[in-house]
């Protein structure tokens, strides 16, 4: 018999409930911010073009430092799927890797750092990303990268549930067993239909939350609930715009991942440079 992890719903239940016991305890330390409101702009297709190109010119700048730091993040992603192929999981290999992905703006959190210092022509190496650590704001970005963990936990019980109602309830035997099923079975085409769209959700859900919350929180003096709200207006107020964003993201990422996750360590400080560019031009 094939080596297992646990149940999925166990290991994502008790996550869960780690996510929220640190996430109150950090919560206690968040000191009041202003409660203004901060002004937000229309975007345009040219301010997508504007960030990356700006964000092209960071990750050139910072080269050698966030390509040293951003190796961690397909060396993550790779363990996660070692252990979904080695263990039981193999259905849930897909949703682990692209799930994965929505943990992409609490990666890019020094990132943020290293434009913002750029900008204001300070002096910037791959030690930003630890300053953020000790950034008295780091509060509201630990609470909001939790979050993001217990989309990503919910996620895989929501795709574990789907292989069940539809290819399972009996787990694969093999990748290639699993892929055939997939690919030339009625069930795996409706679990395949099922999985994107409700995949979908899941993303827009995080896009809007995130496209400038992380930025800005780590940029003013703003709460972590006002940071929400205005990541909100801001999709809100530009669907279009936002919803291309998040296409162009969800491209690079997949096209990054194809050499076994190593294209990450260019897309992702591209993307994240690119988002604090973003943000800069969506928020007064």
């Amino acid at each position: 018999m094939p080596e297992t992890i646990g149940n999925p719903l166990s290991w994502v239940f008790g996550a869960v409930g780690s996510v929220f016991g640190y996430g109150r305890s950090v919560a206690d330390s968040v000191q009041t911010h202003s409660t203004v409101q901060p002004g937000i702009r229309t975007l345009t297709t040219d301010d997508l073009r504007m960030a990356l190109r700006k964000g092209w010119d960071d990750l050139s700048a910072f080269r050698s430092d966030v390509v040293f730091v951003c190796l961690l993040y397909p060396v993550i992603g790779g363990l996660l799927a070692a252990l979904a192929l080695q263990g039981n999981l193999i259905h849930l290999l897909f949703p682990v890797l692209s799930g994965f992905a929505l943990t992409g703006p609490v990666a890019a959190v020094g990132l943020y750092e290293m434009s913002r210092r750029r900008e204001r022509s300070e002096p910037v190496n791959w030690l930003a990303y630890l300053d953020v650590l000790r950034s008295p704001k780091f509060g509201g970005v630990i609470i909001l990268a939790l979050f993001h963990l217990v989309v990503f936990s919910v996620w895989i019980m929501v795709a574990n549930l789907i292989f069940a109602a539809t290819v399972g309830p009996e787990r694969p035997v093999s990748l290639t067993a699993f892929v055939t099923d997939v690919f030339t079975t009625p069930a795996g085409w409706a679990m395949i239909v099922l999985g994107m769209g409700i995949g979908f959700l899941f993303a827009c859900a995080v896009l809007a939350i995130s496209v400038v919350s992380f930025p800005l929180l780590l940029d003013r003096d703003v709460s972590l609930p006002m940071a929400v709200i205005t990541s909100l207006r801001v999709a809100q107020r530009n669907p279009r715009v936002i919803g291309l964003w998040g296409l162009i993201v969800a491209v690079m990422l997949a096209l990054g991942s194809i050499p076994a996750l190593l294209g990450l360590v260019i897309v992702l400080p591209l993307l994240g440079h690119a988002t604090w560019h973003l943000y800069r031009r969506a928020v007064v």
